[in-house]
């Protein structure tokens, strides 16, 4: 694969290094906290873009994998004293099984029944949640705060769950990049276009898209470990937020679905608007409405997104924009 040599691989890699990079040596909490909460979201964003911007499957569900995999995760380093980096990529193989399972059923569908099976699932694994003593029920769980002690205190715990959030985030726009410009991503994309052409050209696509639905719920769960870590609490309305959903979808659709930079530039864009929306005394409780509409006007006027119409509309810079 020669892609890596193109600047499309090396543009987002290069910027979210440089990002982390200088929040590390700011040293700076209030610094440290915004960038966590941005980056969390350009992560989501991103694993969201592996299934939906590949294989064109919308899921209004991707929230549950970061719910499932985060209480795992967190139920393992609080109540069984797991360390944090072991517990979080547990909680994204968890996250990865589950998807396995649910794949082989949901995404049997298509379209509109798919999406809406999506959203059953984060209700039914709320509802479960919920009512799972081990995870502490309706109520949640707590960490002790002795366990930030193993990492230096509780300052130094949230500095190495940043530096854990930016490392899985070069890793995932690494393993966005990969899928994409191979085989198996070119199989995928077939997909998108045209299923039952994609399946009588040799596509084996109920398949391929399990697998992408697990590499795209792996990253969530582990990520939801190192949020819910860093917050010291879990409980089943913090897990399973819809909306959450939704923003990752608006963030994948404004930057460009399908592209590797897109999630990044969708969710610096749309994190910003947020800011100033919830900040706005007019508008500080109708963002998520706001954030429908804005929805609604990118598919309608620039389906591409914001990358994506960018490539369109200036050819040359197609290999700067991957």
């Amino acid at each position: 694969m020669r892609g890596w040599k193109t600047p499309g691989f090396w543009i987002p890699l290069t910027l979210l290094f440089g990002w982390g990079l200088i929040i590390l040596i700011m040293g700076q909490d209030t610094a440290r906290e915004t960038a966590f909460t941005l980056m969390m979201f350009v992560a989501m964003a991103s694993s969201l873009n592996i299934l939906l911007g590949y294989t064109g499957y919308v899921s209004f569900g991707h929230i549950v994998f970061f719910g499932l995999g985060g209480y795992f995760g967190f139920y393992l380093l609080s109540q069984h004293d797991w360390n944090m980096f072991l517990a979080a990529i547990a909680g994204g193989a968890l996250s990865a099984v589950m998807a396995g399972l649910l794949g082989m059923a949901v995404l049997r569908l298509r379209g509109a029944y798919f999406a809406l099976a999506t959203i059953g699932i984060n209700e039914a694994a709320r509802a479960f949640v919920s009512n799972f003593e081990p995870f502490g029920g309706a109520t949640g769980l707590f960490v002790n705060f002795v366990v930030y002690e193993r990492y230096g205190g509780a300052g130094s715990a949230l500095w190495l769950t940043f530096t854990l959030l930016w490392v899985v985030t070069l890793v995932l726009f690494l393993v966005s990049f990969l899928v994409k410009h191979s085989r198996f991503g070119l199989g995928l994309m077939a997909i998108r276009e045209d299923e039952d052409a994609a399946m009588v050209m040799g596509v084996k696509a109920p398949q391929a898209k399990t697998i992408t639905f697990m590499i795209s719920a792996f990253f969530p769960g582990v990520i939801g470990t190192l949020y819910f870590f860093k917050n010291g609490n879990v409980e089943p309305g913090d897990a399973f937020q819809l909306h959450m959903s939704i923003e990752s979808l608006v963030m994948v659709m404004l930057g460009g679905q399908g592209l590797v930079l897109g999630p990044l530039v969708g969710a610096v864009t749309y994190q910003g608007l947020r800011g100033y929306l919830l900040t706005s005394p007019i508008f500080k409780d109708l963002h998520l409405a706001v954030a429908g509409v804005f929805l609604l006007l990118i598919i309608l006027f620039v389906p591409a997104g914001a990358v994506g119409w960018v490539r369109g509309r200036f050819p040359r810079l197609r290999r700067f924009l991957e």
